[in-house]
């Protein structure tokens, strides 16, 4: 999600030993499984990940689009697997790079939640697998082999402490004085899928289009020029303390940032008006899973209308939305209740992400430094 160092061994801090990769008490390998038919049952899969007993998640923030509540529920569903959450604030490269070190070993990460980009960069990692919902994921939001999907999204906003600044009301105010040394956007965008949202939005809002985030890029690169931009991750720590007192984000985590702190700071959130920027997070199964049965057991999970509910809970978009809305599954009020999606949206397809991944690799440091 958000964070800078790499994750090395050293610093996951996983409780207690994974059973054997692909363990099953019934003869499946679930280190091959490509879908639920391979266990034969959902039962059977079920059984397989409690034997293993043990479920390894990375980068998972517990005040990120409710993935607490998410946890929490799938921790009382399976007491039987322990869930070891290991770095929530790294990133989506921070993730891959955790396979890498941790490969082989225990604590390796089961399971990925990443931005478009780096899951496009990073398929020979992943294990192709397809829930049982697959057919219900559209067919623009999933890579065809199974072997990662999207899940939840939301629209890139800025939220603001009006208590420190005025009301931004377009993206060219946040280069006005008022601002000096107060905009921050949530991590690196050649890592963190957040922060290349924000420079996309900023592409789309600057003229620009998905093809090329030159645009956007260069309105990072005036924004520092003027002393605007903060090398800062935001969390709740930092925008209680007003150290970030304006931050790109997406909509239901600036929401989540407003709730929060409720009592201690101000917080508004704006989506300008002109073309808005939508994303999606997406999920894979680490190919050197250490307990494959639970990764896939967790995938089935997530794509539930009860796990899709729970995203919606904490203000984002669940992915399967409209099926669970012809189906009569998705909780109606919560859904009603999202903000009104801008009449103008785009959302970058799995080449434009791969173009502005390598723009962005180009010209990122130095536009900022």
């Amino acid at each position: 999600m958000t964070g800078v160092a790499l994750v090395a061994a050293a610093a996951l801090t996983l409780s207690a030993c994974a059973a054997e990769a692909g363990a099953d008490p019934s003869g499946v390998d679930a280190a091959t499984a490509t879908s639920i038919a391979d266990f034969g049952s959902f039962e059977a899969l079920e059984e397989a990940a409690k034997a293993e007993g043990q479920l390894n998640v990375i980068a998972l923030p517990r005040d990120w689009a409710n993935y607490g509540e998410i946890l929490d529920l799938f921790a009382e569903r399976y007491p039987e697997i322990t869930i070891n959450e290991a770095s929530p604030d790294a990133s989506s490269a921070e993730e891959i790079q955790a396979a890498e070190n941790l490969r082989g070993q225990d604590t390796a990460p089961d399971v990925f939640d990443l931005g478009l980009a780096v899951a496009l960069a990073s398929t020979d990692y992943f294990a192709p697998y397809k829930v049982q919902r697959w057919d219900d994921i559209p067919d623009a939001l999933k890579e065809s082999n199974g072997l990662f999907y999207a899940d939840y999204g939301g629209y890139m906003a800025v939220g603001y402490d009006p208590d420190a600044v005025p009301a931004p009301t377009s993206l060219q105010d946040l280069l006005r004085a008022d601002y000096r040394g107060k905009v921050a956007i949530n991590g690196d965008p050649t890592q963190a899928g957040a922060a290349f949202a924000a420079v996309g939005m900023a592409t789309v809002q600057n003229g620009g289009t998905l093809d090329d985030f030159s645009a956007g890029i260069d309105f990072f690169e005036e924004l520092n020029s003027v002393g605007n931009f903060i090398k800062i991750d935001p969390t709740p720590a930092t925008i209680a303390s007003g150290e970030t007192p304006v931050v790109f984000d997406w909509d239901y985590l600036n929401a989540g940032y407003a709730a929060n702190l409720e009592g201690q700071r101000n917080w508004e959130v704006v989506i300008f008006d002109g073309t808005g920027y939508a994303g999606y997070y997406n999920q894979a199964i680490n190919k050197d899973a250490p307990n494959p049965a639970a990764a896939r057991l967790w995938m089935e999970f997530l794509y539930s209308p009860d796990a899709q509910n729970l995203w919606l809970k904490g203000g984002a978009r669940p992915v399967l939305a409209e099926a669970m809305a012809a189906a009569g599954e998705i909780d109606e009020a919560l859904y009603s209740a999202l903000p009104e999606a801008p009449e103008d949206t785009v959302v970058p397809s799995a080449e434009q992400s791969e173009a502005a991944g390598a723009l962005l690799g180009q010209r990122w440091a130095a536009a900022v430094q």
